[in-house]
């Protein structure tokens, strides 16, 4: 028995953050396929499970299927899953002008989710009105409904709400429960990433 107190972290969300080497060379090449494929289908951002974006014989799709891979594997092994996992990548572009976002939402039959963030705009169009405006940045929410009513100042329960203003050349990976949204781009260039579902295969060694 320990002789101080103890307190005990209870089900985190865990998000993984991190800075991919060789994105400045790749981010162009990804800029320039991704506009590409727009062209030629202009509901790109919207019809994501048919894209099959990371099957394209392209090097830098290639180099971010790896870099996707090992971010997985990252994750895995930074939440304490010691075992071989088998898993599916569903990856889609999505581009975004002036006024585009994406509403609250999760991405359900997945166990992750995440982005790699290909330009993310300098700065926003100056624009008159409030000043509490995010443009660009993803709000993740406590997947605890109300946990938040009874925290007190300085409690890490008292804010709902984790947003990150992301840049380019990172990804993030986070549970596929986790409900998010996208702030609206409020500047003139393009806000452009790629998104994607981890679904594994199933086995029935990933049974608790």
């Amino acid at each position: 028995m320990a002789d101080k107190p103890q307190i005990l972290e209870l089900w985190p969300t865990r998000i993984l953050r991190h800075s991919l080497p060789g994105a400045a060379e790749a981010n162009p090449l990804l800029i320039k396929e991704i506009l590409e494929l727009e062209r030629s289908n202009p509901d790109l951002t919207t019809e994501y499970l048919k894209a099959g974006l990371l099957q394209r014989p392209h090097p830098a799709l290639a180099w971010l299927k790896t870099c996707i891979d090992r971010a997985i594997a990252d994750y895995a092994k930074g939440v304490g899953i010691d075992y071989a996992l088998d898993w599916q990548v569903q990856a889609w572009a999505n581009v975004n002008r002036f006024g585009d976002y994406h509403n609250l939402h999760n991405h359900p039959h997945s166990w992750l989710s995440g982005t790699y963030y290909v330009q993310v705009p300098a700065r926003p169009r100056p624009l008159p009105g409030r000043a509490d405006r995010n443009p660009g940045a993803i709000s993740f929410y406590d997947p605890r409904p109300q946990a938040n009513m009874l925290a007190v100042r300085g409690d890490p329960q008292i804010d709902p709400e984790f947003r990150i203003l992301p840049t380019p050349g990172e990804i993030l990976l986070w549970p596929a429960f986790l409900h998010h949204l996208v702030h609206p781009n409020l500047s003139d260039e393009m806000r452009i990433s790629i998104s994607f579902n981890v679904v594994l295969r199933w086995k029935a060694a990933y049974l608790p």
